[in-house]
């Protein structure tokens, strides 16, 4: 075999939030790291409204300076509309103690100012390079880690190999490890799907908060919309149900198909019935995916190549940055002569988190918070617990929305129909 190209001590797979978070972490415990990235940035990316939590990643990597020149849009909550019925959520208030607020960003330039900082600490990154193959070493080191040797497959056609002391995967939805070795597993998610698009916002003044995200509960149980306004003037809109609901549109062409939609969901109807569209429409499908393992001798999978639940809450990034900020910083301590428990320093931890949000994904689409959401007379200290949920802060068990997380929410929702069988019965008798 031919020498390798270049040899570093970490080396990620994927330039996006979880990757860069990771590598910034290794080198700042003073590792030499590389990147391999198969896109050209800037490019898009869906999960465009962060939470909270994830702030405490990005302010580790050093990454909040940059992001804060950029502009974007912040927010300070989230806001559930059903009809003219109105469920809202301000940070402000949350039970977990942490960051009140993020920014709703369009991710190309979101995932490219963290790439340029991450370049700025001396981290390069090979855009347009495909990994093709993995091998680990046979032997172990003292660690229990072993060393491998990635080749890649650059845009012309050049060929090469790196060697690394670890592999940290951040590829997302390519999930290059867990495709490489077959540990792609079926997650328990029911399949659902999502078409958005970006569009101008015109009416955006006349809104009530106009910069707020919303997520809307469409007339179709299981089917939702968001609406995530960018500091740009351009807004982010996007359906999410369960693929015979897309199916239902007949339309001869996607636009057509999702201008449909638009008009047939109150809370957008006027507000977007003249947008000129800017980027798409698009689809995403087949989003929920798990893994056998988490990690191995010498790697490590972070963010999205782990596991995504869903689109609702806005999980994605908080889980990719946290995910890549743990990862990264295990590793970095692994390189420097430890030994890491990562089933309990790492995948415990991920877990609980993926877990948590998990619960809410599910009551979700049961219907179940919606019914918390929309019920009158809600309890103010109930509401802060579930609100830190919906800032990110899924692994603060001092929360019992957290800790006892579904039943929880039974309970709540029980008492709720309750309560609202009993005031049924009250006026009909």
């Amino acid at each position: 075999m031919n020498a390798p190209a270049h040899t570093v001590d970490a080396l990620v797979i994927g330039a996006g939030p979880t990757g860069t978070v990771a590598a910034s972490m290794l080198r700042q415990a003073g590792h030499s790291v590389r990147i391999v990235e198969r896109e050209r940035f800037p490019r898009f990316q869906i999960g465009e409204s962060l939470l909270p939590r994830c702030m405490e990643a990005l302010d580790a990597a050093g990454f909040l300076p940059a992001l804060k020149a950029q502009g974007f849009q912040e927010k300070t909550g989230a806001k559930f509309l059903r009809g003219a019925e109105v469920c809202d959520f301000n940070f402000g208030n949350a039970f977990s103690r942490g960051w009140e607020w993020t920014w709703q960003v369009p991710r190309a330039d979101f995932d490219s100012t963290l790439a340029s900082e991450v370049q700025k600490m001396g981290v390069p990154i090979d855009f347009e390079t495909e990994v093709t193959g993995v091998t680990f070493d046979d032997e172990r080191d003292a660690q229990g880690g072993r060393a491998s040797t990635t080749t890649v497959r650059e845009k012309d056609g050049t060929v090469s190999t790196i060697r690394a002391r670890f592999l940290v995967d951040a590829s997302g939805y390519g999930r290059v490890l867990p495709k490489l070795f077959g540990l792609d597993k079926v997650s328990g998610q029911q399949p659902r799907k999502a078409r958005f698009a970006h569009l101008s916002d015109p009416r955006r003044s006349e809104a009530d908060e106009p910069n707020r995200i919303q997520i809307i509960s469409h007339r179709v149980p299981g089917v939702w919309a968001w609406v995530i306004p960018f500091s740009t003037g351009i807004t982010s809109v996007g359906f999410v149900g369960k693929p015979e609901f897309f199916a239902g549109y007949q339309e001869a062409d996607l636009e057509a198909q999702y201008r449909t939609m638009l008009a047939d969901e109150v809370n957008t109807a006027r507000r977007f019935a003249d947008a000129e569209i800017h980027l798409g429409p698009r689809e995403l499908a087949g989003w929920s995916v798990t893994t056998e393992t988490f990690f191995g001798d010498g790697f490590v999978l972070a963010g999205n190549a782990t596991e995504f639940l869903d689109p609702i809450f806005s999980s994605g990034v908080t889980l990719a940055t946290t995910s890549g900020h743990r990862a990264g910083v295990l590793a970095a301590r692994q390189l420097s002569g430890e030994r890491i428990d990562w089933q309990k320093e790492y995948v415990d931890p991920t877990m609980l988190g993926v877990d948590t949000f998990r619960i809410y994904v599910d009551a979700w689409y049961a219907g179940v918070l919606e019914r918390i959401f929309y019920a009158p007379d809600p309890d103010p200290e109930v509401k802060r617990r579930i609100c830190s949920v919906l800032a990110g802060y899924v692994w603060d068990l001092e929360n019992p929305y957290v800790k006892k997380g579904s039943r929880a929410l039974a309970a709540l929702d029980e008492r709720i129909r309750s309560e609202a069988a009993q005031a049924a019965s009250a006026v009909s008798g």
